[in-house]
């Protein structure tokens, strides 16, 4: 199968583009969308931010929660939870962790509060048991109740593919469905693990190297409901053009304010 692009991809990266060959399962209703949207406030991605009295003790939360940076101890696994749990709607936000600042063990996912967020070795604690799902972002491993033999590989591709993972990632929980994914280079990946319905899951990450900062950009919600006409005739004229031709809405003959909201102006 090919690849599912994603409107206003993730940043940019000199990384390519996973190859054909990795997994394609279409994108969750409404994230495109949600990507298209005009950026939330810095307010709301405070708001969503790492939560400094949820986190291992040797991690310091700065700017009012958007980063993160984790002390030199040796030895020492730790997790870092966001502010704000997620029961319902689509919800999309973004993973900033320089590839030279992971070290051996980099998990990037959703955690309940009972989540464990600190642990006396070097592990993947992300994933370790029932109450956190994360992706190795380093060895391409998924873990939930893992101790990291057996896990399986993501995203699914030819054996002896490896991914490189840049910079800047995209998590994408949907909670309406119970699936949580990622997208890298404006690619989703598809699914990575199912059945999390009936749960508030956190953002979450876990650690290993000393003095490593993460980067946290919430981008937003859907919910599933109804949409209005005019908002259906939207998407429908944006999925006509394109994402290479929005650039052209404004030489269309429509008046100025239709023009905005073709734009999410």
């Amino acid at each position: 199968m090919g690849q599912t692009a994603l409107a206003g991809g993730s940043g940019t990266s000199s990384t390519p583009s996973p190859a054909t060959s990795y997994q394609d399962l279409s994108f969750p209703e409404g994230l495109e969308e949600l990507l298209s949207a005009p950026p939330v406030d810095l307010s709301v991605q405070q708001h969503h931010g790492w939560n400094p009295k949820d986190c291992s003790e040797n991690i310091e939360v700065k700017e009012e929660g958007l980063s993160f940076e984790r002390r030199p101890v040796a030895q020492s696994t730790d997790g870092a939870r966001g502010k704000r749990g997620y029961s319902r709607g689509l919800h999309a936000w973004e993973i900033g962790w320089p590839p030279e600042q992971r070290g051996t063990h980099a998990v990037v996912g959703v955690a309940t509060a009972l989540a464990p967020l600190q642990a006396d070795c070097y592990s993947a604690l992300l994933g370790s048991n029932g109450e956190s799902w994360g992706w190795d972002i380093g060895r391409g491993k998924l873990y939930h109740q893992s101790k990291g033999s057996g896990a399986p590989r993501y995203p699914t591709g030819p054996r002896d593919a490896r991914l490189e993972v840049p910079e800047r990632l995209l998590v994408v929980l949907d909670m309406e469905e119970g699936t949580l994914g990622y997208a890298i280079g404006g690619t989703y990946l598809g699914p990575a693990f199912r059945g999390l319905k009936g749960r508030t899951l956190y953002p979450a990450v876990s650690a290993v190297w000393g003095q490593c900062q993460v980067r946290i950009r919430y981008l937003g919600e859907r919910r599933a409901e109804p949409h209005s006409l005019l908002h259906l005739s939207r998407m429908c004229i944006r999925d006509i053009l394109g994402e290479a031709r929005l650039g052209e809405v404004s030489a269309l003959p429509l008046p100025p304010a239709m023009k905005r909201y073709l734009l999410y102006q």
